[in-house]
């Protein structure tokens, strides 16, 4: 797992390095850029992941004292709430592309649309392994014995937590 979490955070190295050479290159882009935003549906996915986040730490709590069925509860509103998510980003691009703002509409954009689409992605297996495991544990499969599974879909879920506040900062907040 340290691996695959080893290799998303190397890929969004990357692309948070083409952001800075694009913003150095493009300061009046990314100056500009974020006053077309929806910052309301930035704050809204904030707070949604964060949300999220917090149930998977409930999850590996109870899951340590034998409460499996609570850890796949604990999981499931980790689930709803991360699909809040894809919902509020979905949203946000339909507002965007009705308002002209598409990845051609200039270089902040093209980068906006890039990195937050395949941050996308990576909540999309993060779900899809959250799943996995909210089937596993409600089936009694994690103990407080055995439970590195969970912990594992956890600290993925984490990482994709800390890489949106992250993205949050660069095209919400910072000038």
């Amino acid at each position: 797992m340290w691996v695959g979490i080893f290799c998303v955070l190397v890929e969004f190295t990357v692309l948070f390095s083409v952001y800075f050479i694009a913003k150095a290159h493009h300061p009046d882009a990314f100056r500009a850029g974020p006053d077309r935003l929806l910052t309301t549906a930035g704050v809204a996915i904030t707070l949604l992941l964060l949300a999220s986040g917090y149930c998977m730490v409930k999850a590996i709590e109870v899951i340590r004292v034998n409460r499996h069925r609570a850890a796949a509860l604990w999981v499931l509103a980790a689930i709803v709430l991360g699909l809040g998510y894809p919902a509020v980003k979905f949203f946000e691009i339909n507002y965007y592309i009705a308002d002209g703002i598409v990845g051609r509409a200039g270089i902040f954009y093209g980068t906006y649309y890039y990195l937050t689409l395949n941050h996308l992605v990576h909540v999309g297996w993060g779900l899809m392994g959250l799943i996995f495991v909210a089937m596993r544990s409600a089936m009694g499969k994690y103990n407080a014995g055995n439970y590195s599974g969970l912990e594992a879909a956890a600290m993925y879920w984490h990482t994709t937590d800390i890489l949106w506040l992250v993205i949050f900062q660069l095209f919400y907040v910072l000038r």
